[in-house]
């Protein structure tokens, strides 16, 4: 039986993380894995309300998710989050609680998601009307060493999706599906990130 890992999405406010991590869940359903998706949004809303945007309040959100993934993951279930979580600090806790944990980091330039914004969240922040927003008038900490990283302004999403499904299937986590698609460049890219961070 697979065993269980956390596929854990960081990036800016519509930075793609949760498109992406709805069409790998599909994915790996669709090869008989047990998934769950925690979207940040969806548990601000049902697990952490009350909290606000304070430095404080964000990172117990993070570990709240981090303690979900722990659990689902240690029971053989596949958790994705897709999350902001700003800080490194927290992701990386996350990642120590966890073990089985790779983190994908999403990014995006300020024009493109600006254009993406439905609800002119960014320009409102850039105009000062909404505070402690990430990226604009909140920090945001990119990751030093994700297994995977995807620009979601120059890349299709199903482009994304596949770097990170071969990712993962190089990592030993996910059966190997249609290996259609891959250049035999992407794979020895992929292959290069992962020796470079100690998983082959």
């Amino acid at each position: 039986m697979p065993r269980g890992f956390t596929l854990w999405f960081t990036g800016l406010p519509a930075s793609g993380k949760s498109t992406l991590a709805a069409r790998v869940s599909e994915i790996l359903l669709e090869r008989g894995m047990k998934v769950e998706v925690l979207d940040g949004d969806v548990v601000r809303q049902n697990l952490s309300q009350g909290l606000g945007y304070s430095k404080e309040d964000r990172d117990a959100n993070i570990r709240r998710i981090g303690y979900v993934c722990h659990l689902l993951t240690r029971n053989d279930v596949v958790a994705i989050a897709a999350a902001i979580s700003p800080y490194r600090a927290a992701r990386d806790e996350n990642r120590k609680l966890i073990g089985r944990f790779a983190e994908v980091y999403c990014e995006c330039d300020l024009e493109t998601l600006k254009e993406r914004d439905p609800k002119g969240m960014y320009e409102k922040a850039l105009r000062g009307e909404i505070a402690n927003f990430t990226g604009v008038s909140d920090p945001y900490e990119p990751p030093l060493r994700p297994e995977v990283v995807v620009n979601t302004a120059r890349e299709p999403v199903e482009e994304s999706v596949e770097k990170i499904v071969r990712t993962l299937e190089q990592m030993g986590w996910v059966p190997p599906g249609d290996a259609r698609g891959y250049s035999d460049e992407e794979a020895e890219a992929i292959q290069q990130r992962l020796r470079d961070l100690g998983y082959i």
